[in-house]
């Protein structure tokens, strides 16, 4: 009961802080008029963003993106692009919004307004058992060190800046990044943290490691064009979804629990 309450009464300040057509901005006037939410995501970053055998899109930033278009009453289009081609999406018209594990960084917010953050990540170190030990003993920035990581993210930045030494290799997608690490032609791969205990949970057999602690503070946010309505209003949302504990909800099912693995091919 206490459930169905809360969520009623997010739909309608929802939609109060929204307002009509008439009073929105440039940007939620456009998506209104449309009735249709259209939301950039790789769909290769789980748990955050993944994509199911039959090509369902699931996931905590699927289910976040669900929920602003389902309390503003619009159909859901995602537009799956690898991670470097969606500010520039973005930023020419062609997707609503970015929810996507994207960091809100000074650089981005110069470019688009970000909302959030939604979830607060960090970069974690995944590499091969063996390798694990020569890295504790040698240092990240090993010159003969070979790291593949996310083009365009700030996995890339935070390679860059702790192990300018070591040889990047930088990937289209973490799947091409973990093909990579798979045949050894790389030593490790920099990701989100969630990402590196989703895949050492998923593949048991390949005899994976994790480094022990986060090696940066990752504050993820929602990424939309100006529109001071549009944004008022999705700030405050996620401020609501924190506040009603359904946000909590959505990480325990996605960050706590495996049993969503089985969708994946």
């Amino acid at each position: 009961m206490r459930k169905t309450v809360v969520t009623t009464a997010l739909v309608f300040l929802f939609v109060l802080m929204l307002g009509s057509v008439a009073t929105a901005g440039t940007v939620l006037d456009g998506i209104l008029k449309k009735g249709e939410l259209v939301v950039g995501m790789t769909g290769d970053q789980p748990p955050l963003n993944a994509t199911t055998k039959d090509g369902e899109l699931i996931g905590f930033d699927a289910d976040l993106a669900r929920a602003i278009a389902m309390r503003m009453n619009l159909k859901i289009r995602f537009a799956r692009m690898p991670f470097a081609e969606l500010l520039p999406a973005l930023q020419a018209g062609k997707v609503d919004m970015i929810v996507s594990g994207m960091t809100m960084t000074p650089e981005r917010n110069l470019k688009v307004a970000f909302i959030g953050p939604y979830h607060v990540s960090g970069k974690g170190i995944l590499t091969k058992i063996k390798t694990l030990e020569s890295l504790k003993k040698e240092g990240v920035n090993n010159p003969q060190l070979k790291v593949a990581t996310l083009k365009g993210s700030t996995s890339q930045q935070v390679v860059e800046k702790a192990a300018p030494k070591a040889r990047l290799t930088l990937a289209p997608s973490y799947d091409e990044a973990l093909k990579l690490l798979f045949e050894d032609k790389v030593d490790a791969v920099i990701a989100d943290y969630p990402f590196c205990a989703y895949v050492v949970a998923r593949y048991p057999d390949k005899e994976l490691a994790l480094g022990e602690s986060k090696l940066s503070f990752e504050p993820l946010g929602i990424a939309v064009r100006e529109d001071t309505l549009w944004i008022n209003g999705l700030d405050n949302f996620i401020r609501m979804l924190i506040a009603s504990g359904e946000m909590n909800a959505m990480q325990e099912r996605w960050f706590k629990s495996g049993d969503w693995i089985k969708q994946l091919p």
